[in-house]
């Protein structure tokens, strides 16, 4: 694509890329759309310095004391110069994002996750050092080929960057919008920033099972009573023969004849089944999340319903509407986790040096740089946490990789080697 002097709008962007742009809303409306697809975030007009708020800069720094800038601990000032040398003058995108779930459910959780924190969702978290915020405006467009059609839009926003913009960033090689840290097939803006958000707590570990055996004639219903209901668990998927994801070439150390194999790597989902495969991590941050919303954000937005209605006319009351809007959602999303638990499969981790499958850490090098991977299934995504998708074209090209493979890997901008460097 050639490159252009005059810079593209955020419809602009979708158009080029061949998608209907939806939107305006500003930013922190509630956005009318819960299905797959990518969103962009642009202020009005370009500013020829990044608006910066050294307050906001300062409570990081303090939020997040682990923080550094080039192997120290930097001054708000240090930073906030860090950050405003990838501010590119001409351009009005922000930020280019995109969820294989719900469109709104990720800008809601963009909003509210404090500077630092990675929960609920920290892509795009260089957004909230800016002053201006509140003027931001949001156009999104839904789409199932998220990963693909980020990729694109990506690449038609660097080629609309003048050259002379682009010779000013740390690396001219990759441009990127202002809160993009990193592109979907791995490659990152070299910011010099590590710890730049709080490490995510370590569960303690599940207390050990213990099995009891109940006498005969003690057993429940052995006299005739009716059974309690008792709870559907989600359901860890064996099989007789080792899953397709996990074999190897040439391997084998089958099981004896007419005993049961254990499953030598997780089960992948079936396309347009009803289960969706998660990793115990993800089926652990889910029910987190689902105890969040009815212990805590259930009540709360209850209680604003109730104060909204005591205001009077319920047609012109803004309180209401916004508050009705947002248990909407606030259930939809409580149903869905709760069938989403309901029906998991959770994957067994693959045995080490069986090669990476899904629920696998694997730590890869690309152009000197490493990073760390946990291979998930499409339902608990999220590129940005270091959580990949199988399904994506990075996850499938991993799948089965030992220590030591290097993968090429096609992407829009050719092609990106991988080198394995660790399998857990």
């Amino acid at each position: 694509m050639p490159d252009v002097a005059v810079p593209l709008s955020a419809p602009a962007l979708l158009r080029e890329v061949g998608l209907l742009a939806d939107g305006p809303l500003p930013w922190g409306r509630p956005v009318p759309v819960r299905s797959p697809g990518v969103f962009l975030i642009e202020l009005p007009a370009p500013l020829p310095a990044a608006p910066i708020e050294l307050t906001r800069v300062g409570k990081w720094l303090e939020h997040v004391p682990g923080l550094q800038l080039d192997g120290t601990h930097p001054t708000s000032r240090a930073l906030a110069a860090r950050l405003g040398s990838f501010w590119l003058p001409s351009q009005t995108v922000l930020y280019i994002g995109a969820t294989e779930a719900s469109i709104s459910a990720r800008l809601v959780a963009m909003e509210r996750t404090v500077l630092g924190d990675r929960r609920p969702y920290s892509g795009g978290h260089w957004l909230m050092t800016l002053k201006n915020l509140a003027s931001a405006r949001v156009w999104w467009a839904a789409t199932q080929a998220v990963e693909e059609y980020e990729d694109a839009l990506l690449t038609a926003f660097a080629s609309a960057v003048p050259a002379d913009e682009r010779a000013a960033l740390p690396d001219p090689g990759i441009v990127l919008p202002f809160a993009n840290l990193r592109r979907p097939t791995g490659e990152r803006k070299p910011t010099g920033l590590t710890g730049s958000l709080l490490a995510e707590p370590v569960a303690p570990a599940p207390p050990p099972k213990r099995v009891v055996v109940v006498p005969d004639g003690d057993a429940e219903g052995a006299r005739g009573e009716p059974p309690e209901p008792r709870r559907r668990a989600p359901r860890v998927m064996s099989s007789p023969s080792p899953s397709p994801t996990s074999s190897r070439a040439g391997g084998g150390g089958g099981a004896a004849p007419g005993t049961a194999r254990p499953p030598a790597a997780p089960p992948t989902a079936t396309p347009g089944g009803p289960a969706a495969t998660l990793t115990a991590e993800g089926a652990e941050r889910l029910r987190a999340e689902l105890a969040e919303l009815t212990g805590v954000k259930r009540p709360e937005v209850i209680a604003r319903i109730r104060a909204a209605k005591e205001l009077g006319d319920l047609k012109e009351n803004a309180d209401y509407s916004s508050a009705r809007e947002e248990q909407s959602f606030l259930e939809g999303r409580v149903q869905a986790l709760e069938a989403r638990l309901r029906e998991a499969v959770i994957a067994v981790v693959p045995a080490v040096g069986a090669g990476a499958d899904l629920g696998s850490r694997i730590t890869v090098e690309i152009d000197g740089a490493t990073d760390t991977y946990t291979l998930v299934g499409t339902a608990e995504a999220d590129p940005s946490s270091g959580r990949l998708s199988v399904a994506s074209p990075v996850g499938r090209a991993l799948l089965k990789a030992v220590a030591g493979d290097e993968i090429a890997v096609q992407t829009p901008r050719g092609p990106v080697t991988y080198r394995v460097v660790s399998v857990e």
